[in-house]
Order: C-alpha cells, then structure tokens, then sequence
C-alpha cells in the first residue's frame, strides 16, 4: 500500500522531513502506519500525535487506502 505521509510541526522537527512517501505491506489502519513511521523516526517514539487522513480527522483505527494521504500532527494550543 503506497501512501503519502505529510508530517507538521514538532512532528517534522523530530523526523527531519515534511514529507514521505512509502508502501507499506500489510499496514491498514492509521496506527500501523504510525507504528512503521516510528520504526524509520525512532524519534517520534514518545510523542502524542494527531491524524488526518485525506484532510479529515482520523482515529488510530482509521482504515487507510493505496494512494491515501496521512498527516501527522502534534497537538496544539492557543489563547
């Protein structure tokens, strides 16, 4: 399954790219695609992170697609 993955923020600090592209076998829903990012970034190991899956909100156990795209978000705050 080929995916693009867009990573922002800290996000992308930690990982030292913005975007990636990459198939993954055997990966379906958003947290085993995470999971595989996390084995290539170690970094982004102990972060809490939100999801977006062809620009809409999406849970850990999103199903994911060929040709999807996931962003990768820290979560932010304001005032």
């Amino acid at each position: 399954m080929a995916l693009n993955i867009l990573l922002f923020g800290q996000t992308a600090d930690l990982a030292g790219e913005r975007e990636i592209k990459r198939s993954y076998a055997g990966a379906n829903t958003v947290e085993e695609i995470m999971r595989a990012v996390v084995r290539e970034f170690p970094n982004l190991e102990n972060g809490r992170f939100l999801f977006a899956l062809n620009q809409e909100y999406a849970t850990p156990g999103t199903r994911v697609a060929d040709g999807d795209e996931l962003a990768i978000f820290t979560p932010v705050s304001g005032g």
